[in-house]
């Protein structure tokens, strides 16, 4: 395979994956419409010859000259701030979005994976959460414009492939963190950082003691790559199963960002999850993958990111 396409080029994930493909040979066509990407996340690749980038919102007809090889869709509003100001935006780049980019793959004979999150198993009643549980979702709550797309998404790529014949992957995304997050994208680890930072007390919502699991975003991205490069069309989970809670998320931040900072709480939003954490037994056996940034240095890392922004 030689060239890419990656939706949502300019955005966290979508950046740190075109910096991938393009170290493992790929060209790389960048789309994105920028509205919560950012064009500094790919300011590195402007002047390299096999990166494109083309701005465009894929929930619009979408085509390119070139051939393909494989698209990568992940152009979504991905944290709650955003899908919460961007109801309509995020149902559109989950549904259309994802069928346009379905129908560029086909049109190009590309193999088409696509960025599906952990959401889709809303507030799970099973833990871990394998891919066999079906979820717990609240599909007219504030979240569910960003739960419910995602599970269209994968229900459309699921037609596609049985249908059209579409070669098509899955990937679940559960919560990643490190550079290039935005500091105001509401997600916990930047919200975190970016108050410690400045001093200001960290915001827990609830008593703090629901918890999560944080996946740096290299290891992530691996896990991506050998989900792509695999035969395995069903969904599969990529995360890391390490289960912290907020609040012990919070003392670590504190710990390494070396600040002492107070603690102010705030209630619960609407259908939070109490706990999210994958089961990695798909990936383990049929990957031979595992995250491998211990929690600790992925911080430190993220924490020194943020630190040089501010300067």
């Amino acid at each position: 395979m030689t060239r890419a396409l990656v939706t949502g080029a300019a955005g966290f994930l979508g950046s740190h994956l075109c910096d991938r493909l393009r170290r493992d040979g790929f060209e790389v066509v960048g789309v994105d419409n920028l509205v919560t990407g950012a064009l500094e996340n790919i300011a590195h690749l402007r002047d390299d010859p096999g990166f494109t980038f083309v701005h465009h919102d894929v929930s619009t007809f979408l085509d390119v000259e070139v051939g393909l090889d494989a698209v990568f869709h992940f152009a979504s509003p991905a944290s709650p701030i955003d899908y919460l100001q961007l109801p309509i935006q995020t149902l559109k780049v989950g549904s259309l979005g994802t069928h346009n980019a379905l129908g560029l793959a086909k049109a190009k004979h590309a193999r088409f994976l696509l960025a599906s999150t952990s959401e889709v198993y809303g507030d799970p009643q099973v833990h871990p959460q394998p891919e066999t549980y079906w979820g717990h979702v609240n599909p007219v709550g504030p979240r569910g414009v960003y739960d419910e797309a995602k599970r269209f998404a994968e229900a459309m790529t699921m037609a596609y492939h049985r249908y059209h014949a579409v070669d098509t992957r899955i990937v679940r995304i559960f919560n990643t963190y490190g550079p290039r997050m935005r500091p105001n994208d509401g997600r916990v680890v930047s919200n975190f950082i970016v108050q410690a930072l400045a001093g200001e007390p960290l915001t827990v919502y609830g008593d703090g003691l629901q918890t999560r699991s944080f996946c740096y975003v290299t290891d992530l991205v691996e896990g991506i790559l050998r989900v792509f490069e695999s035969e395995f069309v069903d969904p599969i989970n990529i995360g890391n199963d390490q289960e912290f809670t907020i609040l012990g998320l919070a003392e670590n931040v504190l710990k390494l960002a070396k600040v002492e900072c107070s603690i102010s709480r705030q209630p619960l939003p609407v259908d939070d999850p109490r706990q999210r954490r994958p089961d990695l037994s798909l990936a383990r056996t049929r990957l031979g993958w595992g995250p491998a940034v211990p929690l600790h240095d992925g911080l430190e890392r993220t924490i020194q990111y943020f630190r040089d922004q501010r300067t």
